[in-house]
């Protein structure tokens, strides 16, 4: 095997299973409660999911920046985020562009669609930022995949904060800038 193949298996073996991780939940002494279902892929998908699990539900956004800074944003799945400014709000440089697949499983460990705040525990060399919604964090019990999109797993805020904060990831909860608001097409909006 190529010495570059044996980095990326070596880099993907780390990676925790989801069985894996609710284990270390356990072990933290993290009460969670996990319901399995169809695979989702997109927040429009979930709503049948949502309908039956309490407590916020979480849209998740892997982005960089242009000096290839990583920053993982868990919002609360509602939430509008406008993209052309976060990078104020993040300290980025410059604005943000989505990350690829690749990197998104090298750094991970989870593929498109199954991105969650809970897949910072893959990130062992503290690549990643983790940033959570203040809206999001308003809520008593939130919502992730268990880094696979059929299954969803909710906790509570502070214990969402204690895992992030046990894998070296301590959260920056920020209020996410929305877009702004679309003015009239008819000639009266102010100068």
């Amino acid at each position: 095997m190529p010495p570059a193949e044996k980095a990326w298996s070596s880099q993907a073996l780390a990676h925790l299973s989801p069985q894996e991780f609710l284990d270390r939940l356990a072990t933290l002494g993290i009460p969670s409660e996990t319901v399995e279902h169809e695979p989702v892929f997109t927040v429009a998908e979930s709503k049948s999911v949502k309908e039956v699990i309490p407590g916020a539900h979480s849209k998740n956004l892997f982005v960089k920046d242009k000096k290839g800074r990583f920053f993982l944003i868990s919002a609360k799945h509602d939430t509008m985020i406008d993209l052309k400014r976060i990078h104020e709000t993040l300290g980025a440089s410059g604005r943000v562009s989505f990350g690829s697949a690749e990197q998104l499983k090298e750094l991970l460990g989870v593929e498109p669609g199954s991105v969650t705040a809970f897949a910072v525990v893959n990130d062992t060399q503290g690549r990643v930022t983790m940033v959570l919604d203040a809206n999001l964090m308003e809520h008593e019990r939130v919502n992730f995949h268990p880094l696979i999109n059929s299954m969803t797993t909710g906790v509570s805020r502070e214990d969402l904060v204690k895992f992030l904060r046990s894998t070296g990831h301590d959260p920056l909860v920020l209020k996410l800038p929305e877009p702004a608001a679309e003015l009239p097409d008819n000639g009266s909006a102010p100068i």
